[in-house]
């Protein structure tokens, strides 16, 4: 297998096109190509010298082990140091503000009644809501400071993290499958080469089918308190839409947004080679399982927590 593989290097190598157009600006070219170069060949090199099977194919096989490696190194951290933020704002800092509710309530009534507001009872109701919830989101964004839990760098961080890495990967297969090139002699799947598109279009399907499973299963792994709270949610909505009030649901929108990007993605990925699609395909397979993993166990905590609150306070009521 060894051998082969160095046959189809040196092919790549002996056949590689000469560049004699030179840019405005030689030395930066230079720099950008060797740039690409070097990460090329290293991927080539690293596909001959991985001790793979001979009935696995090198480049898909050193593809998928790249891409699994890859984010276990780098984009696994991040949604673990994403994760625990949450944990802490979920559980830290949302106790307070609930416990806080109460009070605020009493102290921004006793105000209004002090200056005297007058108008009729739903005017006064919600200005009183409108009060309560300023107050409440301002101790709330402190407390996010103090614990180190903003919810806008938590969600963002993890995807900036991923953006150079699935970026600069799909640029080297990109610049891999152009000719000459060892990827035209290896085919995979439904793809008849890696450097063609999917001639089925059943991996761009298939990668819409897992960047939406990504979306859909979020609810998947709740636990029983969660989804009450999430229905009470949704009643009170349902209440305002009633009242003509409208209603902006974030949440939906972004689901919105991603089934959207779902589709997108199937479409672009009929449109790249067939070496770049098992990347994002890899990838996108990854990041499922990941979400999977990592949400079952959070439920599992969640339910431990709150079988032993459950117990504690049965102890507690028995003495």
């Amino acid at each position: 297998m060894l051998a082969h593989c160095s046959a189809r290097r040196a092919a790549y190598i002996l056949h590689r096109p000469c560049r004699t157009a030179r840019p405005h600006n030689p030395l930066l070219f230079q720099k950008r190509t060797l740039t690409i170069e070097t990460f090329t060949n290293g991927f080539l090199d690293l596909a001959t010298a991985l001790p793979l099977p001979p009935s696995l194919p090198p480049y898909s096989t050193t593809i998928i082990v790249c891409t699994v490696v890859s984010r276990l190194i780098w984009t696994v951290p991040f949604s673990i140091w994403a994760k625990r933020r949450q944990r802490r704002a979920e559980e830290e800092v949302m106790p307070i503000i609930n416990s806080l509710k109460p009070g605020v309530s009493k102290l921004v009534l006793a105000e209004m009644q002090k200056i005297g507001v007058r108008g009729t009872k739903d005017q006064i109701q919600a200005a009183h809501a409108k009060r309560v919830k300023q107050l409440l989101t301002t101790r709330r964004k402190q407390l996010f400071s103090q614990y180190s839990c903003s919810p806008g760098l938590t969600m963002v961080i993890p995807v900036l993290t991923q953006l150079p890495l699935f970026m600069g990967f799909s640029i080297v297969l990109n610049r891999l499958s152009q000719a000459p090139t060892p990827f035209d002699s290896e085919s995979f799947l439904t793809l008849s080469t890696l450097v063609h598109t999917d001639p089925t279009a059943t991996l761009p399907i298939v990668l819409g089918l897992i960047t939406l499973a990504n979306v859909e299963s979020s609810r998947w792994f709740i636990t029983g308190e969660q989804r009450e709270r999430e229905e009470k949610v949704q009643k009170w909505k349902e209440d305002r839409v009633a009242r003509g009030e409208t209603v902006i649901e974030p949440q939906k929108i972004v689901k919105s947004v991603l089934r959207l990007i779902s589709v997108g993605r199937i479409i672009i990925a009929t449109m790249v080679p067939g070496s770049v699609v098992l990347y994002w395909v890899t990838s996108a397979a990854f990041g499922l399982m990941q979400t999977w993993i990592m949400d079952y166990w959070e439920l599992r905590r969640k339910l431990t927590l709150a079988s032993m609150s459950s117990t504690k306070t049965a102890a507690a009521k028995q003495r």
